[in-house]
């Protein structure tokens, strides 16, 4: 695939998903699309001293990571209208798919490599989600 048809496979994955911002690593090449509306004005983002940002997500000792493979369009199940693959709460054995990655029109099915209790589900179900991040936590 040649470098012009992998950029509008890309500008069209924003597209239809209305995505603002994109990175995709292929190989050596990296990919980073950033869509902004023409008419809007950037105001510099000014953050008040008094204001102070805990980490987010930040896992128990124990708990194993279960990370996105690729960058794409995370699903909790196969279509909308059947169940989730996992849910909080649930045990998962070793293989077992947790979820579905949307690149490029491909859809890849994620398989756990730990077994255990999922503990947290980090992204919503239709979000994006980079290569190498938490997308599960499970506790054996």
């Amino acid at each position: 695939m040649d470098e012009k048809q992998t950029l509008a496979e890309l500008i069209a994955m924003m597209t239809e998903h209305d995505l603002d911002v994109l990175k995709v690593k292929m190989g050596d090449a990296t990919y980073e699309l950033v869509r902004r509306d023409p008419n809007a004005l950037s105001a510099p983002s000014v953050v008040p001293p008094s204001v102070t940002t805990a980490p987010a997500h930040v896992p128990a000792a124990n708990v194993k990571r279960v990370t996105a493979p690729l960058t794409g369009v995370f699903y909790r199940s196969s279509s909308p209208d059947v169940e989730a693959f996992v849910s909080v709460g649930d045990r998962v054995e070793v293989g077992q798919v947790v979820c579905i990655l949307e690149a490029m029109k491909l859809f890849n099915e994620i398989q756990s490599e730990f077994a255990g209790i999922v503990t947290k589900i980090l992204p919503q179900n239709g979000d994006l989600v980079s290569q190498g991040q938490d997308i599960f936590w499970i506790e054996p």
